[in-house]
């Protein structure tokens, strides 16, 4: 919406009223000989005429006083319209009073000074309402003012060359006009070529009236040559029409500046549209000789396309060479990006023979934190700073950046391989009062450990994240080791029971041939079965004799309460079963539900032959600890009914692996001893 300054004021809308009604007057006088004889005088058209060029004047005038914005450019157009008016008065002066007019005269002065303002003014506008004009468009406009001006010098200037004689003076105030008007139209051309479609509405009236005038001019110029001309007829109406749309013109809402954007098919079609004009003029010269002036505006037209047609290469050239850069290069950083890396290996991997070469990649450790607490603009800023600083510590590698908070590192054996790895990952950390980051890495060594680019990238990446989760804790590590020191913490032979039956579980579990990602829920489950005891008051958990039948009814309890606590860690929801499961018997009178079989969890099934081991070899309140023989016979003995045969069975092969290392490193160090009592007897 405009605002106040931008509205025409009440005067001088009543003003333009007045003035297209004395132009509507002057055209039906003119076009349909509308005398209104003893009304009017016949002289009273001429000055009815003069007076709508100055009110022209005026109203352009008006508007510089009003409005402050483009007012230098309205004041340059405004004053070549006050010089054409005054020279249309001269002569208007001069015809009536019957004094010969000589050439050239102060008419012709006033004429020809409307031309130069009204360039200057059209600069200032086009200053005014865009930012900055590109190279490519403001030849584009030039291309299409010579096209006009070339077209318009085979129409028009030829007549009016042909009719041009006397003194030099004359001659050049005569030709003056016709290349005056054909740079006025050209220019036209140029204008609406850079403001586009989106501005072309706030320069279409200046445009309109710029039109109507040099139409105007071009065709009394040719009637003028050919004698044909009639005074006060249709023609004459033209000028003032052209300079009010001019005035009005300026009366419109000025647009805001704008950079000019490149247009993909305006940067074809003008070039190649004026192109195809200029040759057909040329082809037309070969069978009816054209003007000269016109011959020079082709052949300068079609010079200019050639130059657009390179500065265009030029400019393709670039924009694709930017669009690479950007393709393969992070935004952030500057370094190469997730691309960059995936091109370098294949350049590396092509050559013959391959140099060995080192892949390294790279994850910041606490950098999310560092990102929560101090905003991302921070964490952008953090991460320029480490890539700066990588890309300064390893000259001699390339270093990119994957996305996100990772890191790549390529490195040439033979500039230190893994050595420039490890210095990489000490120029990726950073530390301050409340943060600390560091960095996780994987390598691999190419072409060794990988043949492709593939292969390479996704065992660097595999190694990377195995290093990161060593080094940071798992939310079930953390909710196992809260719960682990609780129940230490409430009884520690507890706590030691668990630990001991923890280490017998695994070397079963790898007896047994599962996997370390079995093994791990198993073990986890053996450090936490009886972590429901906590819910046992002491006096039943530490009673020094046999527990009554409601004892043991509160005791048989601690594996389900074992199983809601376990199970309120969501990271270890999957242990949870199994510490139910734990005191289950194989023929299925355990507690607490009474399952048989195999439909008790396995990793249950051996926790339960090892839980019952180590109880039976340690000393309880009510009972001293069996031996581990007394203890390896009872399994035996319950094998099949209480327990597992095959868990008893490999638990067996366990106790006896065992037994043959200790026995093994007791004769070791019974042989040390004996060499040197052997030594001190000698000495």
């Amino acid at each position: 919406m405009a605002d106040g300054q931008d509205r025409m004021p009440a005067g001088a809308k009543v003003a333009t009223g007045v003035i297209v009604a004395a132009l509507g007057l002057l055209l039906a006088h003119n076009a349909f000989k509308v005398a209104w004889p003893g009304v009017l005088p016949t002289s009273w058209w001429n000055w009815l005429y003069n007076a709508l060029e100055f009110a022209a004047a005026g109203l352009c005038g008006l508007r510089c006083l009003v409005r402050k914005r483009e007012r230098g450019a309205w004041i340059a157009i405004g004053l070549g319209i006050l010089s054409f008016s005054a020279g249309d008065l001269y002569w208007s002066i001069t015809l009536n009073s019957g004094v010969s007019i000589s050439y050239p005269s102060f008419a012709d002065a006033g004429y020809l000074g409307f031309y130069p303002a009204v360039y200057v003014g059209i600069a200032l506008l086009l200053r005014s309402r865009f930012s900055e004009i590109p190279a490519g468009l403001g030849l584009d406009g030039m291309i299409g003012a010579l096209a006009v001006a070339a077209v318009g010098a085979v129409v028009a200037f030829g007549a009016v060359l042909s009719d041009t004689h006397g003194a030099p003076l004359t001659v050049a105030t005569n030709l003056s006009y016709p290349l005056a008007d054909l740079l006025l139209l050209g220019i036209v051309a140029g204008v609406m070529a850079l403001a586009g479609r989106r501005s072309s509405r706030s320069w279409l009236p200046i445009a309109l009236g710029l039109i109507v005038f040099a139409v105007t001019d071009s065709i009394y110029l040719i009637a003028t040559a050919d004698n044909t001309y009639v005074q006060n007829g249709l023609l004459d109406v033209g000028w003032p029409t052209a300079l009010l749309l001019i005035a009005l013109a300026s009366w419109g809402r000025a647009p805001r500046a704008r950079r000019i954007r490149m247009r993909t098919w305006a940067m074809f079609v003008l070039p190649s549209g004026a192109a195809v004009a200029c040759l057909a003029l040329e082809f037309y010269d070969h069978y009816h000789r054209i003007a000269l002036v016109a011959e020079v505006l082709c052949t300068t037209c079609l010079l200019l396309v050639i130059v657009r047609l390179g500065l265009s290469f030029a400019e393709n050239l670039r924009m694709l060479r930017g669009s690479r850069r950007e393709a393969f290069t992070d935004a952030l950083t500057g370094l190469g990006n997730r691309r960059a890396v995936k091109r370098e290996l294949e350049a590396r991997l092509a050559q013959d023979p391959i140099e060995p070469f080192v892949l390294a990649y790279y994850d910041l450790d606490g950098f999310k934190d560092y990102n929560d607490a101090f905003g991302h603009q921070a964490g952008d800023a953090l991460l320029t700073l480490l890539g700066d600083r990588i890309r300064r510590a390893l000259p001699e590698a390339a270093v990119f950046r994957m996305g996100g908070d990772e890191f790549c590192v390529i490195a040439s054996e033979s500039d230190g391989g893994a050595q420039v790895a490890v210095r990489a990952a000490a120029a990726l950390s950073e530390q301050g009062t409340s943060f600390s980051v560091g960095c996780s890495f994987g390598l691999v060594h190419v072409p060794s450990e990988a043949a492709d680019s593939d292969g390479a990238m996704v065992q660097a990446d595999t190694r990377m994240y195995d290093q990161k989760g060593q080094r940071r804790p798992s939310a079930a590590a953390e909710s196992q080791g809260v719960l682990l020191r609780a129940l230490a913490e409430r009884n520690r032979e507890l706590g030691q029971h668990n630990d001991d039956v923890a280490e017998l579980v695994e070397a079963v579990c790898a007896e047994l041939g599962l996997s370390p990602g079995e093994i791990v829920p198993i073990r986890c489950a053996a450090e936490l079965h009886d972590v429901g005891k906590l819910a046992i008051p002491d006096e039943i958990l530490n009673k020094p004799g046999p527990l009554d039948d409601h004892e043991w009814s509160f005791m048989h309890r601690h594996t389900i309460v074992g199983e809601r606590i376990v199970a309120s860690a969501t990271s270890l929801r999957d242990v949870a079963p199994i510490v139910r499961a734990s005191h289950e018997r194989w023929d299925g009178d355990g507690y607490p539900d009474a399952t048989a079989g195999e439909a008790i969890p396995l990793g249950a099934r051996i926790i339960a032959v090892c839980d019952a081991y180590d109880a039976m070899i340690t000393t309880r309140p009510y009972r001293t600890a069996m031996s581990a023989d007394a203890a390896l016979r009872e399994l035996r003995c319950c094998s099949g009914a209480q327990f597992d045969p095959h868990v008893v069975a490999a638990f067996e092969r366990v106790l006896a692996r065992q037994a043959d290392i200790e026995a093994a490193q007791a004769g070791l160090g019974a042989d040390a001893g004996t060499d040197e009592a052997d030594e001190l007897a000698t000495a």
